[in-house]
């Protein structure tokens, strides 16, 4: 029989390690840009107010306010994608002003083109709308040559969390980064021991850049696992430095190159909206279901009396634990805690009700409560027991990329699924398709497909596979 590299019951060893050593500035930042959004629309909307009052005498003249309200949405729209709402816009004030000036430039440039082939440049003053340009560019700039100050006043002038890994490599240091060694948090790039994993998944946690500095026959290993941890991950090359390599990050100041080995999959965009999805999927799914919910409930407890959830700890974002939750569907003093067994056709250790809400996927209707906690996605890799096995190995001895599909929260459903890759994983090939089917998924993300597979589960909630 395999073995864990550490015994399954010392699963509270993970738990050891500190949740998380960098908090998390995702919604410090999300504030910082609805702040700057906020402030774009008022400074602008007061800089053609004020350019009316200058050269009309007239406060908020009628002409000069439409002029601008044509603008913003034109504004914000270029804005937005040309990183004028990002990270570096935060710290970096002259990139901030160059792209928020670009877009007013772009956005003046537009509005001008589509006045003129619509015959209505006659109805605006000139001179009103350049002055509103003017005085709107100059708060513009005085806006983004604040933010450093405040985020420097306010935040200490953290706007991303980075973490170096000293595994034996190069001494390597950046600034207002936290620097850790391998060997204290016991982090081995070869091993596959998911309680290491989980402890790396908290110690990256919340981190924007990770830099690793190890021996060059460790970093392949390492490499693998950035990219499995799904964040966007460097690894120190003093050769790459030497040969003047190109898409690397060079660090002039100390003759430091870094190789960028993993970048995450889903950038800050597709989080926020894969998020906002999976929020209102699940809560409409929770409120229109709740009769069901409640019915499932009551009948497995007056079944047997015995604990409405079953709630097992699975595999999540990162390689991380998390506690999952489903409707009991097997004897109380039968509940397989790890996953170790394979539910089989018949299986004698399912009770009457969970033979049912197995049968039609009601069993997993308590994981929209994950969701809406953030564990899990309503689309993504299905989470796995620990304990789990094809042709009795470890999944991730069955194939070393199983660790990959980790860089992704979990699903509720995933493209696996309405492919038919479900039940007991008898034989390799039934963990491989999966493993083919979660790379491909991760690989190819889009909300449309999020939405294509939500629709598609609908069609196989019953399946031959699901007992």
């Amino acid at each position: 029989m395999n073995k864990l590299t550490g015994p399954l019951a010392e699963v509270a060893q993970a738990d050891q390690v500190e949740r998380k050593i960098a908090p998390s500035l995702e919604r410090r930042r999300l504030r910082a840009y609805a702040l700057l959004i906020l402030s774009d629309a008022i400074l602008l909307n007061l800089a053609f107010a004020l350019a009316s009052l200058i050269y009309e005498g007239e406060w908020w003249q009628a002409r000069n306010m439409l002029v601008v309200q044509t603008i913003l949405p034109v504004y914000f729209t270029i804005a937005l994608y040309n990183e004028s709402y990002g990270g570096k816009a935060l710290s970096n004030w002259i990139f901030a002003a160059k792209q928020a000036l670009t877009a007013l430039l772009i956005s003046a440039a537009l509005l001008n083109f589509v006045a003129f082939y619509t015959k209505s440049n006659a109805q605006f003053s000139r001179v009103s709308v350049t002055l509103g340009l003017i005085i709107a560019a100059a708060a513009l700039l005085a806006l983004r040559r604040l933010m450093p100050v405040l985020v420097e006043r306010f935040w200490g002038g953290r706007t991303l969390n980075r973490l170096i890994i000293a595994d034996g490599g190069p001494h390597f240091t950046l600034s207002k980064a936290v620097t850790i060694a391998a060997q204290k948090y016991g982090l081995d790039p070869a091993s596959h021991d998911p309680f290491m994993l989980d402890r790396l998944g908290r110690l990256l946690q919340n981190q924007d850049k990770v830099v690793v500095s190890c021996p060059t026959e460790r970093r392949q290993a390492w490499a693998f696992l950035l990219k499995s941890a799904g964040v966007y991950g460097e690894i120190v090359s003093e050769p790459a430095h030497a040969l003047g390599a190109s898409d690397v990050h060079r660090y002039e100041g100390q003759g430091r190159t870094t190789l960028v080995v993993s970048t995450g999959p889903l950038g800050l965009r597709s989080r926020i909206s894969k998020r906002l999805f999976d929020i209102t999927v699940a809560a409409t799914a929770l409120i229109v279901l709740s009769p069901v919910l409640i019915f499932t409930a009551v009948r497995i407890k007056l079944d047997d009396g015995g604990p409405v959830l079953f709630i097992q700890r699975r595999l999540g974002r990162g390689n991380q634990f998390f506690n999952m939750f489903k409707f009991r569907s097997m004897r109380v003093e039968q509940n397989d805690a790890n996953g170790d067994t394979s539910t089989a056709r018949e299986d004698d250790r399912i009770t009457p009700i969970g033979k049912f809400i197995r049968r039609t996927s009601i069993d997993e209707l308590p994981q929209l409560i994950n969701v809406l906690r953030g564990d899990m996605s309503i689309v993504g890799p299905r989470p796995h027991a620990l304990g789990s096995r094809a042709n009795n190995k470890f999944f991730w001895e069955v194939d070393a990329q199983y660790w990959r599909r980790h860089c992704l929260k979990p699903g509720l459903t995933g493209l696996a699924q309405v492919r038919g890759h479900r039940g007991a994983t008898e034989q390799e090939k039934d963990l491989t398709d999966r493993l083919q089917s979660d790379l491909e998924y991760i690989s190819r993300w889009s909300l449309r497909r999020d939405l294509e597979i939500v629709f598609k589960t609908v069609l196989v909630l019953r399946h031959d596979n699901a007992y």
